[in-house]
């Protein structure tokens, strides 16, 4: 062995820093897209959203459009001083070079109401769990030691009103001159539990069900016969299994399942009633609209970034030296690679979105049960891109139909054979499950093999494991079990 010197010649493709930044924002939510565009804008003094435009006084509509070129001026300008070429960075997917107008848009209506005076929500904020157990607490016969200790227990509680920490982490959590003791706070608790809405401070979902029970007056109905189930055979309640439970509970079916409905009528989340959390809405991406006999896509204008180069700090590079200048540069060349990025990622969500209503056509006519089977190298093949890129392009991006707002791959789903050599989708599959166990009768609901056999009567060749599993994922229960629901 000694020291030598070798030549290997190899290939090894990398990744510019401009096509990581491309291939990132490819794969980003819209709301993620705008955190990130604002993250960058902060540290590119060349980049700036225009709503800060038109919120300069000193710039009036005119001088709006010179100090911020539209998407075809900059991409123009771009290639001009750019020497290299994105136009294909979306992993070899023949992207045009064509900048997108946003403004072309089919629901270009909806941007058109940025222009009315929207009024901020006048509404008062929601009362939280907290606020109103408070609230009672302040009216209750609490000494102040009772009332400190309600007090941490109220703030422990989470969102479905349970103490999901338990009573020792209370009781840690309490002053040490306090010198409570466990049956102390338990006590309390159990005093917690008589507030509205009734259950909360419980431990877990036995010890709700009964606070819950416990208030209904004596003489109800099973009253008695609930509370034992609830305590001595909850997991077969939750099963439903109502023949065992009689032989258990060593009562009638007739008042088991009396009993089983009483215990139904319980909340087992009090506390989510009061949940304060926002609610949040999914913005679409892309819309779907009917033009005659075809269906056309678009883009969302309002979801598109409006993100454009700062004149006044462009006007400096020139008079800039040495440093400055170079940094400068690097700035506004970064920012055009931007801007061209988006550009890129806008018309690559149309192309892909335009591929999947094309083939999903017969899905917005007629319904899931007319969806087809899709795969993403279909998809992929027809817009000549990389299935990766297909696999980005449709995470998180939502397309608004007539039927409802989906995610783009709620549209790919895989096939199962039929008789006539084609194919039906399993979403399609899923949908005609759903169909004729709705309509089945309560008294005699169709097994699997029923389902089986009555899909192979339509021409659908699916085994009943197959229709089990379609089942399982609706979260459908077994015939037996929607015979006792029944």
């Amino acid at each position: 062995m000694k020291p030598a010197l070798q030549f290997r010649l190899h290939q090894q493709l990398t990744l510019t820093p401009q096509l990581q930044q491309a291939i990132r924002l490819l794969q980003l939510s819209q709301l993620e897209l705008e955190a990130e565009l604002r993250q960058i804008a902060e540290s590119n003094p060349l980049l700036e959203f225009a709503e800060e435009v038109e919120d300069d006084e000193a710039v009036d509509d005119a001088d709006a459009e010179s100090e911020y070129p539209s998407a075809e001026s900059v991409a123009a300008t771009s290639s001009e001083h750019d020497g290299d070429d994105v136009s294909d960075w979306a992993d070899g997917g023949g992207v045009a070079e064509a900048p997108i107008d946003f403004s072309s848009s089919s629901v270009s209506s909806a941007s058109s109401s940025r222009n009315d005076e929207d009024f901020e929500p006048q509404n008062a904020a929601p009362e939280t769990l907290q606020q109103h157990l408070l609230w009672q607490l302040n009216l209750a016969s609490f000494n102040p030691r009772q009332h400190l200790i309600a007090t941490v227990l109220i703030d422990a509680l989470n969102t479905a009103g349970y103490l999901a920490e338990g009573l020792e982490a209370i009781l840690a959590a309490l002053p040490a001159d306090l010198n409570a003791t466990l049956d102390e706070v338990d006590a309390v608790r159990r005093q917690l539990q008589g507030f509205d809405p009734a259950g909360v401070g419980s431990l877990d979902l036995r010890d709700c069900l009964r606070v819950q029970l416990e208030q209904f007056d004596p003489d109800t109905p099973q009253r008695e016969l609930a509370l034992r189930m609830v305590d001595t055979e909850l997991e077969l309640l939750a099963r439903n299994d109502i023949a065992r439970l009689a032989r258990r509970l060593r009562a009638s079916e007739d008042d088991v399942a009396a009993a089983a409905v009483l215990i139904r009528s319980l909340d087992p989340r009090p506390g989510a009633a009061l949940d304060a959390t926002p609610v949040e809405y999914v913005a679409p991406d892309v819309y779907a609209m009917r033009d005659g006999s075809r269906w056309r896509v678009s883009l969302n204008p309002d979801a598109q970034p409006r993100l454009g180069l700062n004149q006044h700090y462009c006007g400096l590079i020139a008079r800039a030296r040495g440093e400055d200048a170079s940094w400068m540069r690097g700035q506004l060349q970064e920012a055009r690679w931007l801007i061209k990025s988006l550009e890129s990622r806008a018309e690559t969500l149309l192309k892909v979105a335009d591929a999947i209503v094309r083939r999903q056509s017969a899905f917005l006519d007629y319904g899931p049960e007319a969806m087809h089977p899709l795969v993403l190298r279909e998809v992929a093949e027809e817009v000549g891109m990389h299935e990766s890129t297909i696999s980005r392009v449709t995470t998180r991006k939502y397309l608004h139909t007539p039927r409802g707002t989906f995610e783009l791959k709620y549209f790919f789903s895989s096939g199962v054979s039929t008789e006539d050599g084609g194919s039906a989708s399993a979403t399609a599959i899923q949908a005609m499950l759903r169909k004729l166990i709705g309509a089945e009768d309560a008294r005699k609901p169709l097994s699997d093999q029923a389902i089986a056999e009555e899909l192979q009567r339509k021409g659908i060749q699916v085994a009943r494991r197959t229709v089990a599993k379609y089942r399982e994922g609706l979260r459908i229960p077994t015939s037996s079990e929607r015979q006792r629901a029944g």
